[in-house]
C-alpha cells in the first residue's frame, strides 16, 4: 500500500465515522421523543417481523418497547403489526443494536432484554460476527437496570450453546436455564 492508498482509506474511515455520528445524533433524537419521561426500556434486539415483541407489548401495556432489526422491510412489517394494535408504548427502528445503545438517551436504562433467533453465523471463521459477543454483552450490562434480564433464544444448537458460554464467562450476567421464558403469545 502506498501513501495514496493509506490517505484514500483514511479519509474513507473519517467519512465512515461522520456518518455513524450522523446516525447515532439522529436516533437519539427520535428515541428521546418516543421515550421521554421514561427510565425502563424492554430491548428487542433483531426483532425481525415483531411477531413476540408485539405480542409482549399487547400483554405488558405499561413498559416501553423498542424493536431494533437492520432490515427495513422487517421494521416495515412489526410498524404495522404495532399500528394495527394501537400500540403507543412499542416502537420499532432500523438500526444497528451497537448505535441503538450509543443513541440511547441516558435517562433511560434497559429492564428486559430480547435476543430472538439471530443469525448463527455457523461457520467458525464467522463467529467474530455473532451478536452476542462479549462487547455487546458488555455494552448492554453498562446501559442495565441491576437485576435486568436478558432473554436468548435460538434453535440453531450451535449457537445456543456458543450464546450460552459467553453468558457464563461474562461477569454481567447469570446463566438461569430454569427460570421460565417471561411470556409465551397465548399465556
Amino acid at each position: 500500500m502506498n501513501a495514496r492508498d493509506d490517505a484514500l482509506l483514511a479519509e474513507g474511515h473519517r467519512r465512515a465515522l461522520a456518518l455513524r455520528r450522523q446516525r447515532v445524533t439522529a436516533l437519539n433524537a427520535t428515541l428521546a421523543d418516543w421515550f421521554g419521561g421514561q427510565t425502563d426500556l424492554t430491548l428487542g434486539i433483531g426483532c425481525g417481523h415483531g411477531h413476540y415483541l408485539t405480542a409482549y407489548a399487547e400483554h405488558h401495556p405499561a413498559e416501553a418497547c423498542l424493536g431494533v432489526d437492520l432490515v427495513t422491510r422487517r421494521i416495515d412489517k412489526a410498524l404495522a403489526k404495532r399500528d394495527k394494535r394501537h400500540l403507543s408504548h412499542l416502537h420499532f427502528v432500523k438500526a444497528d443494536a451497537w448505535e441503538c445503545l450509543e443513541a440511547l438517551p441516558e435517562t433511560i436504562a434497559l429492564r428486559r432484554i430480547f435476543v430472538l433467533f439471530p443469525d448463527p453465523w455457523p461457520k467458525k471463521r464467522h463467529e467474530k460476527n455473532r451478536l452476542l459477543q462479549h462487547s455487546l454483552l458488555q455494552a448492554l450490562a453498562n446501559r442495565a437496570h441491576p437485576g435486568a434480564t436478558l432473554h436468548f433464544r435460538t434453535d440453531h444448537v450451535e449457537l445456543s450453546e456458543w450464546g450460552l458460554e459467553q453468558l457464563e464467562t461474562h461477569p454481567c450476567w447469570q446463566v438461569q436455564a430454569s427460570s421460565p421464558w417471561p411470556f409465551e403469545a397465548g399465556s
